[in-house]
């Protein structure tokens, strides 16, 4: 069998990358693809034994698989945005329309994962670590929540920040504060803003930017509500056909990433559930009081408008930078709420609130969680009977 032949491929030249071969020096990068096949051997000798059917790759993995629905739409809406633009696409064959998209997405994947898992690896051969499996995840996050205009250069550097100082800066994968991911965007963001923000940067033009029908506008409803016309088709927001970042647009492709990460156990249902009901009870309060037109966009729209969805699913429930605690998840993913609908609407400066409002309960998680505990601990101090 071909699966069996890879294996014994590996098994034939690990010698070479043991202690004592000649590629010892190479050992976890050998290591790191034979597990990415392949689930480890090895076993726990001592200490706590934790047993399960999936490894910290699988658990990637599953999330990876969670985001392609959201990613092979935000090729396709690429493409949509490109031709409607241009006023070609009512003669435009979907596959043209998907191909023009996946042709400009593919290459942010390609300098995200590149560069991120070489400074992995680098960083693992340095230290004589194995390889961390968290960039699996990050790598494919950070092209999905940029603009499609953004330079690949720019990526490249976002991820290199991103991994040395949000990750390895403290230690690698399991020991970082916030999110890789978000690190990245919110380095592009007030690193260079012009190419994170406005409205030709979500549309990908190229050498078709002089054919640009009139009346024309690529901005996003956010955008647009900002200005104070709210005049969008929410159900567009819904399914997707909308300018926004490559893998936000679309809440439907997001849902069906949600269904797949807590059906599997990957994702926390707490935290995804808790971070709407802070956003829907925010804006349901900004309405009740609205003196301006972006305080009056119906509270249920917030769901649905920029990258809210995809923070909530994909950002808030990253198991490192999150809660851990049972009641901690629910006042972590409510503060979330309530702080990305406030910072989106009373600031005008900066209508996308969700990835400050992420970042910034990655900072107080566990403090959250701390309290959590010390207040378990109490309430089982008082039940406990009094020392005779």
């Amino acid at each position: 069998m071909k699966g069996q032949g890879i294996k014994n491929f590996y098994d034939k030249h690990r010698p070479k990358f043991e202690k004592g071969g000649k590629l010892h020096p190479f050992q976890s990068v050998f290591e790191g693809f034979e597990t990415f096949l392949y689930v480890p051997d090895k076993t726990t000798k001592k200490g706590s034994h934790v047993r399960d059917y999936i490894d910290l790759k699988r658990t990637m993995i599953f999330v990876v698989l969670a985001v392609v629905p959201t990613m092979l739409f935000g090729m396709y809406n690429i493409g949509y945005q490109h031709f409607h633009a241009i006023g070609e696409f009512a003669q435009t064959g979907f596959w043209e329309v998907f191909f023009y998209g996946f042709l400009r997405v593919l290459p942010a994947i390609v300098v995200s994962y590149v560069v991120g898992l070489g400074i992995e690896f680098t960083f693992a051969q340095i230290k004589g670590h194995e390889i961390n499996e968290g960039y699996l995840v990050s790598g494919i996050l950070i092209p999905l929540i940029i603009p499609i205009d953004t330079p690949l250069w720019m990526v490249a550097i976002a991820v290199a920040f991103s991994v040395i100082i949000a990750k390895e800066a403290f230690g690698g994968t399991g020991m970082n504060i916030w999110n890789p991911a978000l690190i990245a965007r919110a380095f592009l963001f007030f690193a260079y803003p012009a190419h994170m923000s406005g409205d030709s940067v979500w549309i990908r033009l190229g050498q078709d930017a002089d054919k640009v029908v009139d009346g024309f506008s690529g901005a996003t409803p956010l955008g647009l509500a900002l200005t104070g016309n709210i005049d969008y088709n929410i159900w567009d927001a819904f399914w997707g056909f909308i300018p926004g970042s490559i893998g936000e647009t679309s809440t439907f492709a997001i849902l069906l990433g949600a269904a797949f990460l807590i059906i599997t156990g990957i994702g926390s249902w707490r935290i995804m559930l808790a971070t709407v009901i802070g956003a829907l009870f925010t804006g349901l309060i900004l309405n009740t009081f609205a003196v301006n037109p972006f305080m009056e966009i119906p509270f249920w729209h917030h769901l649905f408008l920029g990258g809210f969805a995809f923070g909530a699913v994909f950002m808030t429930t990253d198991p490192v930078s999150a809660a851990q605690t049972t009641r901690g998840k629910w006042i972590y993913g409510l503060l979330i709420g309530v702080l990305a609908i406030i910072i989106r609407v009373l600031n005008p400066a900066y209508p996308e609130g969700v990835m400050l409002a992420i970042l910034l309960m990655n900072t107080f998680a566990p403090l959250i969680d701390h309290y959590v505990v010390q207040g378990n601990v109490r309430k089982r101090l008082k039940r406990a009977p009094a020392n005779v």
